[in-house]
């Protein structure tokens, strides 16, 4: 099996359609989460909706706050954007995803895919976090290699025994080269981008961009606060 994981694609059409134009025919397609909440939801969703058995889903914390009474980071006021544009049924499927799966891959063993953390979707780590702050995090995990997303940015780095890999953001990267970021998994690990031209349609809020070291500073000030 090769798999291509695509995380956090937030609802940014064209930067999907590249990628989805790169990915190998044969490859099992992980969609790890925060998928719908940007430009184009529906369209984002039905589009992913149309590979079938090929897909094999995660949520993601911006999946789950479309649920209700949900609460978290993602905006108030785009939140209920993004829901007006969904039917309760499309909301309904992302919010009964579930959290994490494993997929045994050529050449890389047994993979752990995650949204952000394995324990839950909302903890944040980059290349810089210090490994003791993380062993906690990754604690009683007996996959071989973990991949997540959450943060935007790729890196690969070890945690005791772990490889663990961030598969980038399809349509929301913080990267100094602008593109739609993912991750081609078997028999290597390979990071891929893709170029897109953004398109935001008629989304109320301006389009989030930041380079890797001003993303990778928030993060690490977010996890040093919690």
């Amino acid at each position: 099996m090769r798999v291509a994981a695509l995380y956090d694609v937030h609802g940014n059409l064209p930067a999907l359609e590249a990628v989805l134009a790169d990915v190998p025919g044969d490859a099992t397609i992980v969609l790890g989460g925060d998928l719908v909440y940007g430009p184009f939801p529906a369209e984002t969703l039905e589009l992913l909706r149309a590979l079938g058995d090929r897909a094999l889903w995660l949520r993601g914390n911006a999946d789950r706050e479309l649920g209700p009474g949900e609460t978290g980071t993602a905006s108030p006021g785009n939140l209920a954007w993004v829901r007006a544009r969904l039917t309760k049924g499309q909301l309904d499927f992302l919010y009964g995803l579930p959290p994490t799966l494993e997929l045994d891959v050529d050449g890389v063993g047994r993979v752990l895919f995650c949204h952000a953390v394995p324990a839950n979707d909302v903890d944040v780590f980059t290349d810089r976090t210090p490994e003791d702050r993380l062993a906690p995090l990754f604690a009683g995990v007996e996959a071989d290699v973990v991949v997540c997303g959450h943060t935007h940015v790729q890196f690969e780095r070890t945690v005791g025994r772990l490889r663990v890999v961030n598969a980038g953001s399809v349509g929301m990267a913080y990267e100094d080269e602008p593109g739609a970021y993912w991750l081609l998994l078997g028999p290597g690990v390979e990071h891929r981008r893709a170029a897109y031209e953004l398109d935001t349609g008629d989304y109320p809020d301006e389009w989030p961009s930041a380079s890797r070291d001003e993303a990778i500073e928030h993060f690490e000030s977010v996890a040093a606060r919690a």
